[in-house]
């Protein structure tokens, strides 16, 4: 044989074998085992479940470009506070997670609560940790006259965003509304001089002011429709456990592999944290204590009167929706009693990498967090849906974890972190 015939047999036989692997590799049984109730449960939790974000039918520019490209300059102007050091990226860094890292929101004062990042709030009916506003571009509307946030008023936020984007705002939105002479400063939200002088503008002016304002409410949602999180190694294992890939399962550890099986089981995680975002969007009283025990946070009870009282909400007159096209908020009630001490449930995307946590970041750390599951208190206010060590729940069993289950939720939750995507 020549050294051709050899090479040509040498590259036959490298072929077969290559086919031989592959067809090998497919048919090698996967490295960990699943039920068919947890393949389900694991599959609907791959980030690319989540599909299209839905179009927020409230704004109807939040998916135009020219929007975006306005939005993100609103997000990035410290001029929209009181004492023009504070804008939307001041606690929503994009250098970061979207959020600060401190166990308060800080602005021009400190606030009382965790601040929570903008990805996924397109996927949320209903935002904030108590609830209290149902689109992100009502959401971005209410820090801007918060005392504790921006501080500011939104006449002399309208003011200035004419006075520096006039160009910019009448290309996404049209030119804008007659407003007359205005005062410097005047809001139904501020200071007693400043509800004063909101009182004597004309019905007229008040709406136009309130059109504008709610404008720059939705080219900031246009801006933060475009960030959003990317896939983890959860989602590696996830894509390969659903294809029985035993290789592709090698994306998470053998101590990573048994906290996703005590999120399922065990550990009842998945109760409130499911789906692609890994969260139910719905809200829980889990007994967190109270920062202030002398004055607990009430939650979701006090967040919902807000969001029915709110002019900016789906139903209300700057919004672009149909009245039918609102159902989340023609069905809410304000009586419910497990809506007390209630939190929103955050996602766990990137979880690991958003220290401290809770709605007034009580915990430190995710093993704190773990362990306050695994004890299961009281709550401080309302009733806790967790049932406590020896009692009988209707919808609860006692959540029973070791140390080392605690360490393997732990390594579990750093693999659903992934990278932030955002505009460049």
């Amino acid at each position: 044989m020549n050294m051709r015939s050899i090479g040509v047999a040498a590259t036959a036989a490298a072929l077969a074998f290559t086919v031989f692997a592959a067809q090998d590799f497919k048919q090698a049984p996967p490295r960990d085992k699943w039920s068919a109730q947890e393949l389900a449960a694991i599959g609907s939790m791959r980030l690319k479940e989540a599909g299209e974000r839905p179009a927020d039918v409230s704004n109807a520019h939040e998916q135009h470009a020219e929007a975006a490209v306005f939005g993100r300059a609103l997000f990035n102007d410290t001029r929209f506070s009181k004492n023009g050091q504070v804008a939307c990226a001041s606690c929503h860094s994009a250098t970061g997670q979207f959020e600060d890292g401190r166990q308060f929101g800080q602005g021009i004062a400190t606030g009382k609560r965790r601040t929570m990042p903008v990805m996924g709030a397109a996927h949320s009916p209903f935002l904030f940790w108590d609830g209290r506003k149902d689109s992100a571009w009502s959401q971005a509307l209410g820090p801007m006259e918060d005392p504790a946030e921006h501080g500011g008023n939104r006449v002399r936020f309208v003011r200035l965003v004419l006075a520096q984007y006039e160009a910019q705002y009448q290309a996404v939105f049209g030119s804008a509304p007659e407003l007359g002479t205005l005062p410097e400063d005047a809001s139904p939200n501020g200071t007693e001089p400043e509800r004063a002088a909101w009182a004597a503008l004309s019905p007229a002016t008040r709406d136009a002011v309130n059109r504008v304002f709610a404008n720059m409410g939705k080219a900031i949602a246009a801006y933060e429709r475009n960030v959003s999180y990317a896939g983890s190694r959860f989602d590696q294992y996830a894509e390969a456990t659903v294809h029985g890939d035993g290789r592709g399962q090698e994306a998470l550890s053998l101590q990573e592999m048994r906290g996703l099986r005590a999120f399922l089981t065990k550990g009842q995680c998945v109760t409130c944290h499911n789906g692609p975002l890994l969260t139910d969007h719905a809200f829980h009283n889990t007994g967190v204590p109270s920062v202030d025990s002398k004055n607990p946070d009430h939650g979701r009870a006090e967040g919902l009167k807000k969001l029915l009282k709110d002019e900016f909400n789906c139903l209300g007159p700057y919004s672009d929706a149909k009245p039918q096209e609102c159902g989340e908020l023609q069905f809410l009630s304000v009586d419910e009693a497990g809506q007390l001490g209630a939190f929103r449930t955050p996602s766990l995307r990137n979880v690991a990498a958003r220290a401290p946590y809770m709605h007034a970041g009580q915990f430190a750390s995710l093993d704190q967090v773990l362990q306050h599951y695994a004890a299961s208190p009281k709550a401080a206010i309302g009733h806790s849906e967790l049932a406590g060590p020896g009692e009988k729940h209707a919808d609860r069993q006692t959540i029973q974890l070791s140390a080392a289950d605690i360490q393997d939720l732990a390594a579990f939750l750093g693999t659903l972190t992934g990278p932030v995507l955002q505009p460049k």
